[in-house]
């Protein structure tokens, strides 16, 4: 998909970080956008902000990891704007992780949000994008958590490592119909992804931090501090929209952590070289 201008975008997570950048990318080239996300005040925040950018951006109210909320966000963005040709994924969610006090809690609602929020869209939008038959694009937004598992036993990391494996299916069958994937990878990126307890629904129980003197709770530390000094979401998103001319199925946005996913993989080739039985 390389023109832009005159189509739709419909983003998750749209109030904010990534997404908010994402919707001002996309509106600044010319699309209509709707912003979906959890947060309200923050929501028509930013719908507000981008009053002058673009030739239509609006929001919807929207948590991803209820099916319903995703299917009327999706009629919410057809009846505002028509057809819709391009559905970022984008929303997500941390929550402590670690082989100690193991959380169900904290993995039902990361894996609710990260890995069926986004399946929750492709199955809401793919019939759609199918149907209008104008061509379209999903940008699942992974992270390379799902490269690699430096964060340890995580809720996070599963539900990314996930994420890449749903995109890289999706891309080979949406190939024959002309609908591009693309599995957005990011390193650490200036975003409040850190402060998702803000937004946990009720339903998963309240946030527990983890004891700051623990090891999860040094991780998480060394995790705010990077993401402070992180890369501009900004930046982020003029990879994506570059990926989604160019039909790049992955976007990988810190190249220096290329050493840490040539240690897994060598790791993968090297037991995939060992003799059998040995």
């Amino acid at each position: 998909m390389r023109e832009f201008a005159g189509k739709t975008a419909f983003v998750t997570g749209g109030a904010s970080g990534i997404g908010f950048a994402l919707g001002r990318a996309f509106a600044g080239a010319g699309m209509k956008v709707m912003l979906a996300d959890i947060e309200t005040h923050a929501l028509s925040a930013a719908v507000k902000s981008l009053d002058n950018v673009g030739p239509g951006v609006n929001g919807v109210v929207c948590d991803v990891g209820d099916p319903a909320s995703v299917e009327r966000a999706a009629k919410a963005a057809c009846d505002t704007f028509g057809n819709v040709h391009v559905v970022c994924n984008n929303a997500g969610v941390a929550a402590a992780g670690g082989i100690d006090n193991i959380s169900l809690d904290n993995w039902r609602w990361v894996l609710d949000v990260n890995l069926f929020g986004v399946l929750y869209g492709i199955r809401t939008f793919l019939p759609h994008i199918r149907g209008h038959g104008e061509g379209g694009h999903f940008v699942n937004t992974a992270s390379m958590a799902g490269m690699n598992g430096g964060l340890g036993f995580s809720p996070y990391v599963a539900s990314k490592f996930a994420v890449v494996g749903m995109s890289e299916g999706l891309a080979m069958q949406l190939k024959p119909h002309g609908i591009g994937v693309t599995v957005l990878c990011p390193g650490y990126v200036r975003t409040r992804i850190g402060e998702s307890g803000r937004n946990r629904p009720e339903r998963y129980g309240a946030t527990q931090p983890p004891d700051p003197a623990s090891p999860a709770g040094r991780l998480l530390a060394e995790i705010a501090a990077r993401l402070a000094a992180g890369l501009d979401p900004s930046e982020v998103a003029a990879r994506v929209l570059a990926a989604i001319r160019g039909d790049e199925l992955y976007v990988f946005t810190h190249p220096e952590m290329r050493e840490d996913v040539e240690e897994r993989f060598a790791a993968i080739m090297a037991a995939m070289d060992k003799p059998a039985g040995l």
